[in-house]
């Protein structure tokens, strides 16, 4: 045995002199990483195996390592004449008001700009919704779009869509088989975090702020909402390097992001359904909290059960007709609800459908990590998401904003983030994650971006024409809020996710494989173990 134990110490050491220069160059390497990147114009998710086509002339006008790929030129280009051919086509059935100079041309201004403001964000490795909202927010001061008329309108039914894509996305997360074996850790992360922040927050707004206790508490119940717009991107990275994921950390944090989503739309709706009903009597506004939570789960029930019989499953037209169903479904239950005076049970239902709809047609052999549903939801997003933070920073005029409010919505939002994080790693207490990684989860649920963004605006706009100047204060002080949470922790968190992963979280020896194609295997609950890997180690050992 002594003689066995010297030779694999001999073999370790050997191992450990060939691997320490090349840990050294991936070091070094790493500094420059960013730089090379930018100058080659290279992705990691780079298309096919198969090479590009070029013109014959076209390396010799464009040299290689400072022009991208004729592939990725002619793709642009032919998305530029898309965006072309949809403009003329606009502006045949509409007339000036989608020339330069129109509100539907400044729309789709901002939309570009905001996509492009996203894209330079990103090139520093900061989320790219900050750069989104930044050029809304630029567009109004200067005075390059203002939205009127029957345009506002409009834009609030594209906020209304944007909600359901972030809820229906938060339902497709969620595996029901695992979430049922993993109910008790996964809701206890969620929900108690988002309830102290939330009671957090509304107490401060209160006595800080002066709003009321019902504003209170609508302002908490869209703040406490963490966002899986910057939350994701960071842990697929971590989670393509192997780290956390022997515990399944980087999809733990994916559900409970999910939850609090859900659970911040449904209370908002709940709360604001309460506060804003106008004419109805008492005993209505009494049973309109729990009507609006069992008519949306109703709703979702009923609506995922039908999608496990219509379509047809084995119709070949099956996956773009579930997608139009979730979709229209969704969209129904959040403008219906809207109409009737239920406005908590429409999300509610969109979240309940999307979840029980998954759960169906993964018993009918759809693959959790691979459903075409959720990856057309994920396109839906990536058009809809420089709309949503474009329009949301048009809300913010800087001149009109008031210092105080300002310093005190700052000092509110700072409180309710530092709280959260303490009672986070003490309700990790149980779960079988160590302090470290306790930590990391607690970071992790500090980003704001897309609840945020969706309903912020709402307070406001959902005010008649008669209501109170104080009333509007109320609203434009949700607002700021919102929009300051937005900038004030979603690149926060994205760097501080980004910078602790790899010091706070265990990695293991090789990471995940990466499927072939535009994106990586969607993550599911069923990675999500929490064991003790030093039990787990020693068993090994002995097994050995």
């Amino acid at each position: 045995m002594s003689d066995l134990d010297d030779s694999l110490t001999a073999s370790v050491d050997q191992i450990a002199a060939v691997r320490a220069p090349a840990t050294l160059v991936r070091k070094r390497r790493a500094h420059y990483t960013w730089a090379i990147s930018l100058i080659t114009n290279k992705s990691a998710k780079d298309d096919s195996t198969y090479p590009s086509w070029e013109p014959p002339l076209y390396r010799r006008l464009c040299p290689s390592p400072f022009c991208p790929s004729y592939r990725r030129l002619a793709r642009v280009l032919s998305l530029c004449l898309l965006c072309l051919l949809s403009w003329g086509i606009v502006y045949v059935i509409l007339g000036s008001t989608a020339a330069p100079g129109g509100q539907v041309f400044n729309l789709a201004l901002l939309c570009i700009c905001a996509h492009v403001g996203g894209w330079l964000m990103t090139l520093v490795n900061l989320p790219a919704l900050v750069g989104m909202l930044l050029v809304g927010i630029l567009f109004e001061n200067v005075g390059l779009i203002n939205v009127e008329d029957d345009y506002e309108e409009f834009v609030v039914i594209l906020r209304h869509i944007s909600l359901v894509i972030i809820l229906t996305r938060a339902g497709l997360d969620l595996d029901p088989q695992a979430l049922r074996k993993l109910y008790a850790t996964v809701l206890k992360l969620a929900l108690v975090p988002w309830l102290v922040e939330c009671a957090v927050m509304a107490v401060v707004a209160h006595f800080l702020m002066d709003l009321p206790w019902l504003w209170g508490f609508l302002l908490g119940a869209i703040i406490a909402a963490v966002s899986p717009a910057v939350v994701v991107p960071c842990l697929f990275k971590l989670r393509e390097k192997g780290y956390g994921v022997s515990k399944g950390i980087p999809t733990l944090v994916i559900a409970i992001s999910a939850i609090d989503d859900g659970t911040s739309v449904a209370v908002f709706g709940v709360i604001k359904s309460f506060l804003f009903s106008s004419g109805e009597s008492t005993t209505f506004q009494i049973i309109q909290g729990p009507l609006s939570i069992f008519g949306g789960i109703a709703f979702g029930v009923i609506w995922g059960y039908m999608s496990k019989y219509i379509p047809e499953r084995h119709d070949p037209f099956a996956v773009p007709l579930r997608i139009l169903m979730l979709l229209g479904g969704g969209v129904l239950a959040v403008l219906g609800s809207e109409k009737i005076g239920l406005a908590g049970a429409g999300p509610l239902g969109c979240i309940a459908a999307a979840f029980m709809c998954l759960h169906h047609w993964t018993q009918q052999g759809w693959e959790i990590e691979d459903n075409p549903v959720a990856t057309a939801f994920e396109i839906f997003w990536m058009i809809f998401e420089p709309i949503l933070f474009g329009l949301t920073g048009t809300q913010i005029k800087i001149w009109e904003l008031d210092s105080r409010t300002v310093y005190i919505s700052l000092a509110c939002l700072i409180s309710g983030i530092l709280i959260r994080l303490v009672v986070t790693v003490v309700v990790g207490i149980g779960c079988r994650l160590n302090l470290k990684e306790k930590i990391f989860v607690a970071l992790t649920c500090m980003s704001k971006a897309g609840v945020q963004a969706a309903l912020g605006p709402v307070a406001l706009s959902s005010l008649s024409d008669d209501a109170s100047e104080e009333e509007k204060t109320y609203g434009q002080m949700i607002l700021t809020t919102c929009v300051l949470s937005i900038l004030l922790t979603a690149p926060t968190g994205a760097i501080l996710i980004s910078m602790t992963g790899s010091k706070l979280l265990k990695k293991v020896s090789s990471a995940p494989p990466s499927v072939a194609g535009w994106r990586s295997r969607r993550p599911s609950i069923r990675d999500i173990t929490i064991i003790n890997e030093e039990e787990d180690s020693g068993e090994n050992i002995e097994a050995t």
